[in-house]
């Protein structure tokens, strides 16, 4: 990572973005180590596409159904998110602090003929930079940086108002510590040992918290839940003790 983006603005956490750097070349492997990705992300992207046509009144009936909105993605990783959302006529921005997974992203674009602006940067700098856009995501981030309220603010700052904030991350407690670390980095291998900090996983009430202090307005959270007899994801509103996801509004 360049060293003009650890600012005293930014929330980066350089040996987080170490970690994910070292792993770049793999984001569009779905045998590879982001697997757990590539698993949950039908979910993650039904959930996403709904709480966005229900916030803009989009019909998915219609072709490219969110043709007009301006939507960034944080931590973009290699475009897994990106690429469905460009596919549904939104024009996409990726953002990432870990400068080697742009070429990827960028390249697996090229190859699926899909025009999206990926860039090596940081939500806090967009934000000095006065960007501003529709929809803001943030999934699987939060839990990896330095502030998680400075990041929630600049988060904030980069919506429009009436813009949605959608945000997942893990849940603290002994399950969590137990399913998102023994399970998967120790048991199942599916992430690299030390990938996660135990300590740095938020509560749902403690996001809900953060985002008001933010100055957003949470408006939904459901649960992503793992089923290891039938290997797929599933929604729950019910149960957020692992992986879970919040729907936030910028006051208009």
């Amino acid at each position: 990572m360049g060293k003009s983006l650890v600012t005293a603005t930014t929330t980066v956490d350089p040996s987080e973005i170490a970690k994910f750097e070292a792993m770049a070349a793999e984001w569009w492997d779905p045998e590879g180590k982001f697997k757990p990705l590539h698993m949950m992300n039908p979910v993650r992207l039904d959930y996403l596409t709904a709480q966005i046509a229900a916030e803009f009144d989009r019909d998915f009936s219609q072709k490219s159904p969110f043709t007009g909105l301006r939507l960034l993605d944080i931590g973009c990783g290699g475009g897994l998110l990106c690429e469905p959302m460009a596919r549904l006529g939104a024009s996409v921005v990726g953002v990432d602090a870990g400068g080697s997974n742009i070429p990827v992203a960028q390249a697996h674009a090229r190859q699926s003929g899909l025009e999206i602006d990926y860039r090596h940067t940081t939500a806090e700098a967009m934000a000095d930079a006065g960007e501003q856009f529709d929809v803001v995501l943030s999934m699987e981030v939060i839990e990896h940086v330095a502030d998680p309220l400075g990041f929630l603010s600049a988060c904030q700052r980069l919506l429009k108002p009436g813009g949605l904030h959608l945000c997942s991350t893990i849940n603290r407690n002994a399950k969590s510590f137990a399913a998102a670390i023994v399970g998967a980095e120790f048991i199942m291998r599916w992430l690299p040992k030390g990938t996660h900090d135990w300590a740095k996983f938020i509560t749902p009430d403690e996001l809900y918290g953060l985002l008001r202090q933010a100055g957003l307005d949470p408006v939904d959270r459901k649960g992503f839940q793992f089923n290891p007899v039938s290997w797929k994801w599933s929604l729950s509103d019910r149960d957020l003790s692992v992986n879970y996801v919040t729907a936030a509004v910028k006051p208009a």
